[in-house]
């Protein structure tokens, strides 16, 4: 068996070799017909770093020829498939400079749209890239409404948009949690604004009475009456947009608390000047 192993590495060394030596004699000649052939054998093969190589000395060679569109498309795709989406952004757009009547221009555009959104991180970090994204594919479906890819377009929109939602939310809740609690009502509200359509809105808006009664709760007794009838102008908001939300009693709850909190104050203040 370790004579076998033995064998079988010995047999991957030479392979391995004859390859990269193969490469290298490519690499050096001057048969740029044998190295683009080479070029496209290894981008069929899916060695895509390799390929690249090789398509980047033959750019220029090949440039105004009729076999530079095809040998471009591949090295365009090269970038994309080993995950270099900077790169490929950057190639795919060159393409469409290049090729703006390309019967491959609808294909290219939505890839480099595409490539932003593959570009997008985690919700925790900067958002650039996600809405550089929406951005891409809004012009996409504006250029070819009718293009299948409109659908995968708008799926990729809504994607990016759940993303700078969850973003915008946990911004909310964080200024909520620190006891920013002004700072939470408007973010809310904020949320509110920028997805109506969202199923959690009627969430947002809850949120934003619960920031605004505990900031009125929090503040100096000489503010506090003017911030309760805030509490109360947001649920009347809520009832009016929301009336079948199963989120109402929550609501409420809070719209209930500030009426009290009111007339504990009107009272007090009428017990004041009595004792004046």
């Amino acid at each position: 068996m370790q004579k076998f192993l033995l064998y079988i590495s010995v047999i991957a060394l030479v392979i391995t070799t004859s390859c990269n030596n193969q490469l290298r004699r490519i690499e050096k000649s001057n048969n740029f017909e044998k190295k683009l052939e080479y070029a496209n054998q290894l981008f069929q093969k899916k060695k895509y770093n390799t390929a690249i190589t090789l398509y980047t000395d033959l750019v220029q060679v090949y440039k105004g020829t009729d076999k530079f569109e095809p040998m471009y498309y591949n090295f365009a795709y090269c970038s994309y498939y080993v995950k270099d989406y900077i790169q490929a952004a950057f190639q795919f757009k060159n393409y469409l400079d290049l090729f703006p009547n390309s019967p491959r221009a609808v294909e290219i555009d939505y890839m480099q749209a595409y490539c932003y959104y593959k570009q997008s991180p985690k919700v925790s970090l900067d958002q650039t890239n996600t809405m550089k994204a929406i951005a891409a594919m809004q012009t996409f479906i504006n250029n070819y409404p009718t293009a299948e890819k409109v659908a995968e377009a708008n799926l990729v929109i809504e994607l990016c948009r759940r993303k700078l939602e969850k973003k915008e939310f946990n911004s909310a809740e964080l200024y909520y949690n620190l006891g920013f609690f002004k700072a939470a009502g408007i973010a809310f509200k904020s949320l509110m604004r920028n997805y109506p359509d969202s199923d959690k809105s009627d969430g947002y808006k809850v949120m934003a009475i619960r920031a605004y009664y505990n900031y009125a709760k929090n503040s100096i007794p000489e503010k506090q009456k003017e911030r309760y009838a805030t509490v109360l102008d947001e649920y009347l908001d809520f009832a009016d947009h929301y009336p079948n939300s199963k989120l109402k009693p929550d609501a409420e709850k809070f719209y209930t608390l500030a009426q009290n909190n009111i007339k504990s104050l009107d009272n007090e203040q009428i017990k004041a000047k009595s004792n004046q």
